[in-house]
């Protein structure tokens, strides 16, 4: 019976499927505990020399709200972007992780909770302008966020697109892009299937020089708004109008088409980006 159950032969097969065990993996990063902006994934280039170039969201939302916190006055939120938007509220990024009020534990804030947020760490607003001087001034704020929120943030959506395939442009602009974007444009633009086609009305045909006019208009627009002053609309301190401008400026200037070209053109423009992306940059040192 021991020779017909002899192991000999069973374990010398096992040996060829050998079992390995692996070393416990050790964590080398740690997040903090303080308050953390989540954001999507910077832009890692080698060819950018600039101090902490690794820290600016390249999403304009994320940089909106990084921008927000920095020229509030804010030095001491850490940033991650190790987490997909699906983690986020409405499975959407940037979200604030902060401390809760009186307790040890935390919780997560939504973009629209944020600004409440950082009027509880600074006092809030001086006047009840949000930083503008008068409010005609806080008036024709709106007119300018709905302009940089329209035709420009159609600029920038596309020109970041046309790096892909054609059709996958073509399907992504006209199922997700196309719709949203075709609702800040005026005129809106035509439908994606024509009128000669066989199928119904559906998406928006929306092509980057199709709207080069109307963009290259705002950005001029912009600069002449600007001129030499330090923020716009003459505002003695920085407003969110600021953080706004400044998250699209610098998605512009980091695009590889016409987009960036009209931005360039405009000194102001870009010698205002700069100073800000340095204030922005300075305010997440430990990034």
């Amino acid at each position: 019976m021991d020779s017909f159950f002899d192991r000999t032969p069973f374990l010398k097969f096992l040996n060829k499927f050998p079992l390995y065990t692996y070393p416990a993996i050790t964590v080398t990063q740690s997040h903090s505990q303080g308050p953390t902006l989540w954001i999507a994934p910077p832009r890692a280039s080698a060819d950018d020399q600039t101090t902490n170039s690794g820290i600016l969201s390249t999403d304009v939302e994320c940089l909106k709200w990084q921008a927000y916190i920095a020229l509030r006055g804010l030095t001491d939120i850490a940033v991650r972007w190790d987490i997909s938007p699906e983690g986020g509220i409405d499975g959407r990024l940037p979200c604030l992780h902060v401390p809760a009020i009186g307790d040890t534990s935390l919780e997560l804030l939504a973009p629209r909770a944020i600004s409440r947020w950082v009027d509880g760490r600074t006092g809030g607003w001086n006047d009840q302008l949000n930083g503008y001087r008068d409010s005609s001034l806080k008036d024709e704020s709106t007119a300018w966020v709905s302009l940089l929120e329209g035709v420009v943030h159609t600029a920038l959506t596309l020109s970041q697109e046309s790096s892909q395939p054609a059709l996958c442009q073509i399907l992504k602009t006209a199922v997700v892009r196309g719709r949203a974007l075709g609702v800040t444009l005026s005129p809106p633009p035509a439908p994606l299937t024509g009128l000669s086609s066989v199928l119904p009305p559906f998406g928006t045909n929306i092509t980057l020089s199709s709207i080069q006019g109307q963009y290259a208009e705002a950005i001029a627009s912009l600069s002449e708004r600007l001129g030499t002053d330090r923020w716009f609309l003459a505002s003695e301190n920085p407003t969110a109008l600021d953080a706004l401008a400044f998250a699209y400026l610098h998605g512009l200037l980091h695009s590889q088409d016409s987009t960036r070209i009209e931005v360039t053109r405009h000194v102001n423009l870009v010698a205002w980006e700069q100073r800000v992306r340095t204030q922005v940059e300075a305010a997440f040192p430990d990034a």
